[in-house]
């Protein structure tokens, strides 16, 4: 069933790809690939790129002096003109298979980012001539740029034990070298890179040479078994397949672009746009946060590299504080900032004196930390990540704030992110309430007590939360700083009635003006409705986007679920809206798990299977002809169970065998008393379901991604 589900949500092209916004792509959390139209008519462009190449010149800010470099494309150059293509990028098998058809012949060919390996792989049946040509290694970003900027030095061209390479120097010590090589119908090309050792060389040409040696069967065999493994462990069918196939190709999109062990994802991910790339490092005020919240309900937390992050590189926080408050107690991160969370000599805004939006970030990031643990249940994560960090990110806000003439607690001046300065920023007062609220889930402190306690509220008008204390909204924002309380911190929620007003007038304004909005702003916008039980204006606001309509100013999906903005790349657009998709199918915050909560009525069928929720709980779940029938819920960690079904009429709670399961009813929910590993089924009376996950028929017609 897995396989038939992704199978269907396949890329084809039928019409050769120009750039990266149209082109098939591979990858595997380092190494990406694109693959697209070359310089000359008979040639494709192998685009690659590796998420650890990097500058390490600390002495510039991060978007130059510790920016992605380009590293060079290869070249599959035919006999004679490119006159047709035919290319299926499989997700199954994360495999780019096709041909290509010219005036003098065609070609067959497998193409594949190893995913253990870090290696591109090829076999390619016809007359083909492999190249690789290097591409400048400086920064490709203008914005700031020092007029004392150089480019690294240029590459050395070489071969050894028959491997070509090209050689990277850099300035601050060590490098990367691309090796390459082709024999008897196949090839294969390996990124090294290395700081500030020199052995890159070395282990490019050793991991060509390797990976040439294993039959090409053998090393498919592998790669295809950990995709196929990662596809298998979730499921979602719905009846619009545009939606569908879009879902999964995120989800292809997400294991491509990071794992727990690879680098956090920058805007381009592991891949690197020819053209717009201008986003030259990792963005922390919105950009990362709103990527990752996919790996949790997706069940995939093979691919958190936040928590990893935070937890590798946490010597490096402090560093990101004014050296005023560097007193060993205070974190922060600040935007751009590299791979391991440095930020070069730029340092986080001081709350009254020097207001920009770089002070809520790490708060922000801590979030998607807690919430990959209360999917989880893994204690670790709290003890060796959570905790350290969220005490001294709150350490950090707790010193700027100010005692009033009201007894409460007020910030100075910072900026809401993206919009406009303000004294009490909704956006920073919500991330400090969350904070210490959970920091006090975990423990009591006095100090955060007392900061809870007295933390002025957030201001409000006749329009809802303002901005903050002396800014209303009043033109369109794409960000929705000022909507976190909302949406993802769920302080306030749909379930809280005497909030329903509150928060209908702040979405609703927010909404409302759509003309500076970005691509995840409506992503945004339909998890919030699906949040507020607004279904149908949930699809609207997603299939808006996915429909490929204008944003904006010059942004739009593009035809393989990418994003351009502005001409650039940016990766967390998408992504956000696969989070959406999941946001109609399950929620599970204030401790009740809902299925099916936000499904549309033109969505008469869904099937979903292994969701991940918040206290370590797997749903199965089938809807049809308008209602649900079953849901199937395994604990994996022994926590309570709240459960709001969906299911009318009376009920049926059976474990696995089929044997009774006592439960109370509390209002729309139920309270089933799960054991660790147990499993309950809800049913309507006197049935006894399959609870076997589905491909839900199509409800009308929609073409695939990519270039059909």
């Amino acid at each position: 069933m897995h396989r038939d589900v992704v199978r269907d949500a396949r890329m084809e092209w039928k019409r050769l790809p120009k750039n990266w916004g149209d082109s098939p792509f591979l990858a595997n959390g380092f190494l990406g690939v694109q693959v697209y139209a070359g310089r000359t008519p008979n040639e494709l462009k192998l685009m690659l790129s590796h998420s650890e190449v990097q500058d390490q010149r600390e002495h510039w800010e991060a978007a130059i002096g510790l920016s992605r470099l380009p590293i060079g494309y290869l070249t599959l150059a035919f006999a004679g003109a490119i006159t047709a293509v035919d290319w299926t990028l499989d997700l199954w098998n994360a495999e780019l298979t096709g041909s290509v058809t010219t005036t003098q012949g065609s070609a067959t060919f497998t193409m594949l980012v190893h995913n253990a390996r870090s290696t591109f792989l090829a076999k390619v049946k016809g007359d083909v001539t492999w190249g690789f040509q290097p591409l400048q290694s400086a920064t490709t970003r203008t914005i700031r740029k020092p007029a004392d900027y150089t480019p690294n030095p240029d590459p050395t061209l070489g071969t050894a034990n028959g491997v070509s390479y090209a050689a990277q120097p850099l300035h601050a010590g060590g490098g990367y070298t691309t090796a390459w090589h082709a024999r008897d119908g196949r090839f294969a090309a390996h990124v090294a890179y290395t700081h500030p050792a020199n052995t890159h060389t070395s282990d490019a040409i050793r991991e060509v040479r390797q990976a040439l040696a294993i039959p090409f069967e053998v090393l498919t065999m592998q790669h295809r078994r950990w995709w196929n493994a990662y596809y298998s462990k979730s499921l979602v069918s719905v009846p619009d397949k545009l939606v569908q196939r879009f879902y999964w190709a995120q989800l292809y999109k997400m294991a491509a672009a990071t794992r727990s062990d690879a680098p956090v994802i920058t805007e381009w991910g592991p891949w690197f746009p020819e053209q717009g790339a201008s986003w030259t490092a990792v963005w922390w005020n919105l950009n990362v946060q709103i990527s990752y919240p996919l790996v949790n309900g997706s069940n995939h937390h093979e691919l958190d590299a936040v928590t990893t992050t935070l937890k590798r590189y946490e010597h490096n926080l402090e560093l990101n504080v004014n050296p005023v408050y560097r007193d060993g107690n205070s974190y922060a991160i600040c935007h751009p900032g590299d791979r391991t969370l440095r930020s070069g000599p730029r340092y986080c805004g001081v709350p009254g004196v020097a207001p920009n939006d770089h002070t809520g970030n790490l708060l922000w990031a801590c979030h998607n930390v807690w919430l990959g643990y209360r999917h989880s249940m893994d204690e670790r994560i709290l003890s060796d990540v959570l905790v350290p960090i969220l005490t001294k990110a709150v350490n950090y806000y707790a010193r700027f704030l100010v005692e009033g003439t009201d007894g409460k607690l007020h910030l100075p001046e910072t900026r809401s992110p993206e919009y406009a300065n303000s004294v009490d920023a909704t956006y920073d007062l919500s991330l400090i309430r969350w904070g210490v609220k959970t920091l006090l889930s975990i423990e009591e402190n006095p100090r955060w007590r007392d900061i809870h306690n007295r933390l002025t509220p957030y201001s409000q008008d006749a329009t809802g939360v303002r901005i903050g204390r002396d800014k209303a909204l009043e033109d369109s924002h794409r960000h929705f700083s000022h909507l976190l309380w909302f949406y993802p911190l769920r302080e306030l929620t749909w379930d809280m009635p005497e909030h329903r007003s509150l928060i209908t007038q702040t979405v609703d304004l927010w909404t409302s003006r759509r003309e500076a909005w970005a691509g995840y702003s409506y992503g945004a916008a339909s998890a919030m409705y699906s949040a507020m039980n607004r279904p149908e204006d949930a699809l609207s606001f997603l299939r808006y986007f996915l429909d490929r309509k204008q944003v904006g100013t010059n942004a739009v999906l593009t035809e393989n679920t990418f994003y351009r903005e502005g001409g650039n790349l940016a990766i967390e657009s998408p992504l956000m809206s696969g989070q959406a998709v999941l946001e109609m199918m399950v929620q599970s915050h204030n401790n009740v798990v809902r299925v099916f909560p936000s499904v549309s009525s033109t969505w008469a069928d869904a099937s979903i299977s292994s969701l991940r929720t918040q206290g370590a709980f797997l749903v199965d779940a089938s809807r049809s002809g308008g209602r649900t029938d079953w849901v199937q819920v395994h604990s994996e960690a022994g926590a309570p169970l709240v459960l709001e079904h969906g299911i009318t009429g009376d009920i049926d709670v059976r474990d696995r065998w089929g044997r009774r399961l006592d439960y109370k009813t509390r209002g729309s929910a139920i309270e089933i008393p799960l054991r660790r590993g147990q499993t309950a089924v809800v049913s309507r009376r006197g049935t006894r379901p399959d609870v076997s996950p589905r491909d839900v028929a199509a409800n009308g017609s929609s073409s695939r991604w990519g270039l059909p």
